[in-house]
């Protein structure tokens, strides 16, 4: 560091914090450690009796940390976020609509694993809406050698490390199974669950159905839906090993591409997960989404209805949190249920 007198310091960073007193309104940091002098300030530095200041010598190949926290942001950003002005050389990430929320873990741990660099984020792939918190990045040094900040970047490549992806899926078609819903014995619990849980998405019911447990009638009842203009197909129950549950069947035989029949998360393990040939999802979903707060439906829901194909590997690794443990106050996603996704 540096003396310097402050009518010259415009452009030079501060070395720490420069405390205003003004007799019983405020005692606290004017300025804090790292603030770049600027024009304006100058005046406000002279009334607080500081003529002369130390500053940063700023070696040449190193930037302050408010450009490198910017740097940072441009390997994250994408259209659908917003960010903060750089405040104590850190810089935040919101959401700028709803949608879902996805982070490449690989090449965040990258940048991580270089020294003085940080990125912290939210978890991936989670529904999100307008306004909510992303992520938030700095580098740990007040100056820092920009050589570091263009090899993360080499290191990243061009596609951002998070994304927020808008919604796609509009229209969604619900085939409640079960011969004793569809003849009348009981009510249908079940379907009102899943239009629920849809319409907090925007999605609208435009085919509901009752169908009785026969491989021929839920085939029907398949492409009445496909022919409906649904972009998503929910079959709700006859999802265990039962002679009468018939629904993984009728998906098969479908023409779906069947992606898992089972899944490593408790509750939720009867899914069943496929796609039509022009990316059309169907589910069908076990009977713990009637009566369970989260199940693997709520995990899987905000991915498929932004058109993000679910993988068999990303099944196989729901095992990872895929444990629900109940809590009284349902916390879901703010918990580590569904995490390995």
């Amino acid at each position: 560091m540096k003396l310097i007198k402050t009518v010259d310091a415009i452009g030079h960073v501060l070395c720490h914090d420069m405390t205003q007193i003004i007799p019983g309104v405020t005692k606290d940091a004017r300025f804090r450690k790292g603030h770049v002098v600027q024009e304006e300030d100058v005046p406000v530095l002279l009334s607080m009796g500081k003529e002369n200041l130390y500053v940063f010598e700023m070696a040449e190949g190193f930037i302050h940390e408010d450009e490198a926290a910017a740097m940072l942001v441009k390997l994250c950003l994408n259209d659908n976020m917003t960010q903060s002005e750089p405040k104590e050389g850190k810089i935040e990430l919101k959401a700028a609509c709803d949608g879902l929320f996805m982070v490449d873990r690989k090449r965040l741990a990258m940048v991580n694993g270089q020294d003085q660099l940080m990125i912290a984020t939210r978890r991936g792939n989670v529904a999100v809406k307008k306004g909510d918190k992303l992520a938030g990045m700095r580098v740990i040094p007040l100056v820092i050698e920009k050589a570091k900040l263009d090899k993360a970047a080499e290191m990243c490549g061009s596609e951002p490390l998070l994304k927020v992806v808008p919604y796609k899926v509009k229209k969604a078609a619900v085939i409640v199974t079960g011969s004793e819903v569809a003849k009348g014995l009981i009510e249908d619990k079940f379907g009102p669950v899943v239009e629920a849980k849809l319409a907090a998405y925007g999605v609208e019911t435009v085919f509901r159905t009752k169908c009785i447990d026969d491989d021929a009638t839920i085939l029907a009842a398949i492409k009445q839906a496909r022919e409906s203009g649904a972009e998503i197909i929910l079959c709700t129950g006859g999802m265990s090993v039962d002679p009468d549950d018939r629904t993984p069947g009728a998906i098969n035989a479908s023409g779906a591409r069947v992606v898992t029949y089972g899944a490593p998360t408790l509750p939720g393990a009867m899914l069943c997960l496929g796609y039509f040939e022009d990316g059309t999802p169907i589910m069908g979903l076990p009977g713990c989404v009637m009566y369970a707060k989260s199940t693997i439906f709520d995990i899987i829901l905000p991915r498929t209805l932004a058109g993000v194909e679910i993988t068999k590997a990303e099944i196989a690794e729901l095992g990872y949190g895929g444990l629900c443990l109940g809590c009284p106050e349902c916390r879901f996603p703010d918990c580590s249920f569904g995490c390995g996704l």
